[in-house]
């Protein structure tokens, strides 16, 4: 019913799997594998999950860790550090640890590609060449 998930996300601020599944773009299989790993918790009414905004929330973080780079344990690990009784300064100076790792280790991989794209451009050039002084 309509009615039903517009009252349950806007006013209780709860969240069918299918809801986020379709919000965020994952499967139903990612949420439960998020939630084997205890990085979401949704509550329980018989067979049904219901996702509360926190949930929704640490989904968000874990998917932005993804396109960062980070892997699953590092972004529960940033995500275990939040606590709202505080200013989070340790949470923020690990997440940027964190993205100075990542862009390291990027910025190698970088560096190898070039490499990489340079060595197969010259390996072209000479298979052409050879080919040519073949067929000539």
């Amino acid at each position: 019913c309509q009615w039903r998930h517009i009252r349950m996300s806007v006013f209780l601020q709860l969240y069918s799997i299918r809801d986020l599944s379709q919000d965020f773009g994952v499967t139903t299989r990612t949420l439960r594998f998020y939630e084997e790993k205890g990085l979401l918790e949704p509550e329980r009414r018989g067979r049904t999950r219901l996702y509360t905004a926190a949930d929704r929330v640490r989904l968000k973080l874990i998917l932005r860790g993804k396109q960062l780079g980070f892997t699953l344990d590092e972004s529960a690990e940033l995500i275990a550090m939040y606590d709202p009784d505080s200013n989070n300064v340790a949470q923020l100076q690990a997440l940027i640890d964190k993205i100075r790792e990542q862009r390291c280790r990027v910025e190698k991989q970088q560096q190898h590609i070039r490499l990489m794209l340079k060595d197969l451009k010259d390996w072209e050039q000479r298979s052409i060449k050879a080919l040519r002084a073949l067929v000539d």
